[in-house]
């Protein structure tokens, strides 16, 4: 059976995977939350040592498919890089655009809270714990939070 392609299905994905605050998947060795299974997958790498993505060239082996590609980049110069301005090189377009951004000065991340912007959602995630009510990092050298 064929799998009909439908726009609605489509970005009803795209919101529940980007746009949603739901993380039902949850580390059994840390009980960390995710969104979806592979990112699950992808984080419990870090638990277990797991390493699915060898060089074809040399012995290493890496947790991402991304890692991977960079190294084959880097390494044994094989694959495309992303270029910006001549000096700077990206592996994948996604990080050349983000870039690109921080040049252009373009922060369509907004804070809900206090309207602070920023060019990542990653960075707008980082900068949202300052409005928590409870410390999520304590220094490991004077228990400090």
């Amino acid at each position: 059976m064929t799998k009909v392609f439908s726009p609605s299905s489509s970005l009803q994905r795209h919101n529940h995977h980007v746009h949603s605050n739901r993380r039902p998947c949850h580390c059994p060795y840390c009980g960390m939350l995710f969104k979806t299974n592979i990112y699950l997958k992808c984080h419990v790498r870090i638990h277990t040592g797991a390493t699915p993505y060898p060089c074809r060239h040399c012995s290493e082996c890496f947790t991402r498919p991304n890692k991977l590609k960079t190294h084959l980049l880097k390494s044994h110069n094989e694959g495309t890089w992303l270029t910006y301005h001549i000096r700077q090189k990206f592996s994948r377009s996604d990080n050349l655009k983000k870039h690109v951004r921080r040049h252009e000065s373009v922060k369509p991340y907004v804070c809900s809270e206090c309207a602070k912007c920023f060019c990542t959602a990653a960075e707008l995630r980082l900068h949202q714990s300052v409005h928590l009510d409870y410390k999520q990092f304590r220094c490991g050298l004077c228990s400090r939070w």
